[in-house]
């Protein structure tokens, strides 16, 4: 191996263990088809066969083991995004001082390290921690919630008319005719279509 080799080396390691720990980072944060698994394991797999070709400083493994227990703790803390810039940091200044010092500094090339970290903190802070947080929010609109409910027909259902039930107007479908005013319970669903049988014993809910 050249002195340009030994050189270059660790600079291009650097940049794939990096590439994959963001398409690791956004693979968990917002799992999907397998693409960017896939992606990330490939990656990491040519990152970790290029460590075994220089040497490393076992230290700086637990500066990057760190950094995926703060990634870890932002999946679930309240302070999402400031955990995932700490993550970024720790993750990038670990992947730096990996393949050791020389001539009192990295060896992977200063300027690429801070400009890979402000990135990483950067792509943490907001494509990251989006992912994160809106995998975390419930769902605005859950048709669901109106299982069980009582509502109001409002045109008749012979099989098939509309509903007033949950604050929403839905069409529904009932195995017996049923004409409006009378109060229906809902027992099912199919897509948008609401499955109700008639009720007897009360008048209908219409809030």
């Amino acid at each position: 191996m050249t002195p340009t080799d030994t050189q270059l080396m660790p600079n291009l390691i650097y940049l794939l263990l990096m590439a994959g720990v963001w398409l690791a980072a956004m693979a968990l944060a917002s799992p999907g088809t397998g693409l960017l698994e896939l992606a990330a394991f490939v990656v990491l797999v040519f990152a970790g066969i290029g460590t075994l070709q220089v040497p490393v400083d076992l230290w700086a493994l637990l500066v990057i083991a760190l950094g995926v227990a703060a990634f870890v703790v932002a999946l679930r803390a309240r302070h999402t995004q400031i955990w995932l810039a700490l993550s970024a940091l720790l993750l990038s200044a670990g992947s730096t001082f990996l393949f050791g010092m020389q001539a009192w500094r990295p060896t992977v090339h200063p300027l690429l390290a801070i400009i890979v970290s402000v990135l990483s903190v950067g792509f943490f802070w907001f494509a990251v921690g989006r992912a994160i947080l809106s995998q975390r929010a419930a769902p605005r609109h859950n048709p669901d919630a109106v299982l069980g409910q009582t509502g109001e027909v409002r045109t008749a259902l012979d099989p098939v008319g509309s509903v007033y039930v949950g604050g929403e107007l839905w069409s529904a479908r009932c195995e017996a005719p049923v004409e409006p005013g009378a109060a229906v319970r809902v027992r099912g669903r199919e897509g948008l279509v609401l499955i109700v049988e008639p009720v007897q014993d009360g008048p209908a809910a219409t809030a």
